[in-house]
Formats: structure tokens, C-alpha cells, sequence
């Protein structure tokens, strides 16, 4: 049971944390960063119950202290998405944080007259749906307890034009000012809302898939070229979004920071 009065910042070791795409990548270095910090529940969902069960595991015998939950589900569907948060809800007694770092089903850039025309519904709903589904869902008990902190992961195609990304940056875009909105709308209810744009993510499968196109690979090599402070990876995410949930960020809402190594600035 927290202590923190409600509306008041409370301490990542009151946090009961959801993390959609929480079963590898950014989600789970960001998953065992909250456990390293505290966080007295987690749940992570992803879509393949071997790999999330796996996780699951590997996290909670890291952390033996922090209750690891993992949830089965596609949450770019709207049923799907109401019963993970549902479940991690009874698992947790609530969620006081929603990271939403689900992955695309098609993460590379690709010039916008090569895409198949009967991949784009596809392409739309799973990058954005789960920002938008997750968010809806968490919503009302965040309200009801004056207290909440959602984070969403975008990219900085939303802020830089490149060819190749037209369609994803669109979506990113879209993220982008969903984040924004709903910060003004939910910090009401002392609910805070940010978003981070990476650019390309070492140690990721969405990197390995990128670096294995020839032409998202041509255009990300000339961009690891410009991150002249670094590559970020994985754990680099799971820092900033960590930081974001903490009362360290308490007055922070509505925000889309870049973390991108210099590759670029907006």
C-alpha cells in the first residue's frame, strides 16, 4: 500500500510498473532497471509466452526482491489490450506506470511507393494502437488514485524529414502529439505524459532488422556516423525512461526528448 499521499510524487519503490514490449530490447533493459531501482511490481507483456515467460524469470531471479509478472497479449487489439491492463492491474492491486515500448511489425524505412499497399493497414496499427489502447486503459484507475506517469517511445522520424520514412514518421508524428495532448488533458489528475525519440537503438532485434535491409542499412550507417557521443542502447533507454517515472521528473509532462547521440537536434 503506498504512502505517498495522493497527487504527491512517489518514490520508483511504490511503482507498480506495465511495459508492453517488455519482454526484450529497450523494454526489458527497462523492465530489469526498474526492478535494479525498487519497483516493487512489474509486469511485461509481449506476444510470445516462451519469451515472456523466459524474461519473466530471468528478471525476477535477478531481483528476487520485485514481483515480476508477465501477461500474454497483443495489445495493438482493443480486447486484448483491456485484459492485459485488467490483469496486470489484479496482479499488481493497479499500475502507476505505463511504458509503451512496443515494436512495429515493420521497422525499416522503406521508400513510400515500394511499400505493398495491403501492408500498410498492418504497418499503422501495430505501431500505434498500443500507445493509444494502453493508455485508454490505464486511464481510469490512474485517475481514481490522482497519480500516474505514462511513457510512450516514438522515434525521431516524427522530427526529422528522411526519405524512406514517410509512413513512419507519419506514425511516429502521430505519438508524438498524442503525448503532448494528453498531458494537458490528464495533469488534472496528477497524471504525467512524455515521450522519447530514439533514433537507431543498438543490441535490439529492431536493429538487427534495420542493419540487414540495404537501403535502411545505407541510411542508419551514415547516421551511427553522426552520433558522435554514442550509439545509444538498450540500457542508455532504460536510464531516461526510468528517470522520467521518478520524482526527479515530477514537474515534467508533455515532453518528447531525443535520445539519439547527436545524430541529430530537435
Amino acid at each position: 500500500m503506498s504512502t505517498t499521499p495522493a497527487g504527491a510524487p512517489f518514490p520508483l519503490s511504490e511503482a507498480r510498473v506495465l511495459i508492453s514490449g517488455g519482454t526484450a530490447g529497450v523494454g526489458l533493459a527497462t523492465a530489469r532497471r526498474f526492478a535494479a531501482l525498487g519497483a516493487r511490481h512489474v509486469t511485461i507483456n509481449g506476444r510470445t509466452p516462451e519469451r515472456g515467460e523466459k524474461a519473466r524469470d530471468a528478471i525476477a531471479q535477478a531481483f528476487p526482491d520485485c514481483k515480476v509478472h508477465f501477461v500474454a497479449a497483443d495489445s495493438c487489439k482493443t480486447e486484448e489490450a483491456i485484459k492485459l491492463v485488467r490483469k496486470a492491474q489484479e496482479a499488481m492491486g493497479g499500475v502507476d506506470v505505463l511504458v509503451n515500448a512496443t515494436v512495429s511489425a515493420h521497422p525499416y524505412p522503406i521508400l513510400f511507393h515500394k511499400i505493398d499497399i495491403r501492408d500498410m493497414e498492418s504497418m499503422v496499427l501495430t505501431q500505434v494502437m498500443t500507445h493509444f489502447l494502453l493508455s485508454r486503459a490505464v486511464m481510469d484507475g490512474m485517475r481514481e488514485q490522482e497519480r500516474g506517469v505514462i511513457i510512450n517511445i516514438a522515434s525521431d522520424a516524427g522530427k526529422v524529414t528522411t526519405p524512406g520514412e514517410a509512413l513512419i514518421g507519419a506514425m511516429m508524428a502521430a505519438i508524438m502529439m498524442f503525448t503532448r495532448a494528453l498531458a494537458m488533458e490528464a495533469k488534472r489528475s496528477n497524471i504525467r505524459v512524455n515521450c522519447i525519440t530514439p533514433s537507431i537503438i543498438e543490441g535490439t532485434l529492431t536493429h538487427d532488422v534495420v542493419m540487414g535491409a540495404e537501403f535502411s542499412r545505407k541510411l542508419f550507417t551514415k547516421a551511427i556516423e553522426a552520433a558522435r557521443l554514442g550509439v545509444v542502447n538498450a540500457d542508455d533507454m532504460a536510464e531516461l525512461i526510468t528517470f522520467l517515472a521518478g520524482p526527479a521528473a515530477a514537474k515534467m509532462t508533455g515532453q518528447v526528448i531525443s535520445l539519439n547521440g547527436g545524430i541529430s537536434a530537435g
